[in-house]
């Protein structure tokens, strides 16, 4: 939903799903396989020439910094101008984050507002666009919770992720 408002409501041509191996600020043991996760997202972007997906962090060394990727995909696409999409809740920790500066100094950021995210110092930087969104509080957070306690959440996912999720009998307990 948010990739669709993007792809709609802002200035934007393509919104890509970059899949990502290691996030270095998560437990790699909560994560699906990365095939696994690649599937998903092809199956559920697979009709719309909005959207892409890209495995190139599978190629990079892990954990994946998002810099080095959008260095790297800057590199290969110099016809291309990247930005970084990412919900407002990034902010408090975006300090954490590998050359955080240089990502500012390179990067715009197009933020999606969360709810309850605290005020930090990154909150009025002039490479962050804060966008005006309709506020979804779904998140995949509550979806895997949500089938590991047995909850039938199939109107929460595209049909056939849905599917793909229930025949791997993923997030089950």
């Amino acid at each position: 939903m948010i990739a669709a408002f993007m792809a709609e409501f802002t200035d934007l041509n393509q919104v890509w799903f970059v899949v990502s191996p290691h996030n270095p600020l998560k437990e790699k043991s909560t994560l699906l396989a990365d095939y696994h996760r690649l599937f998903m997202v092809n199956l559920a972007i697979a009709d719309d020439r909005r959207f892409a997906s890209s495995n190139i962090e599978f190629k990079l060394p892990q954990p994946s910094y998002t810099i080095d990727t959008l260095t790297y995909l800057s590199e290969k696409f110099p016809a291309k101008a990247f930005v970084l999409i990412s919900g407002s809740d990034i902010l408090p920790t975006l300090h954490k984050w590998k050359n955080h500066e240089e990502l500012l100094r390179q990067y715009p950021i197009y933020l999606y507002p969360r709810p309850d995210t605290a005020a930090c110092a990154f909150d009025h930087h002039p490479s962050i666009q804060r966008v005006d969104a309709p506020l979804i509080t779904l998140s995949s957070s509550f979806i895997r919770k949500g089938i590991r306690a047995g909850r039938n959440m199939r109107y929460f996912l595209p049909e056939k992720v849905w599917e793909y999720v229930e025949e791997m009998h993923f997030y089950q307990v």
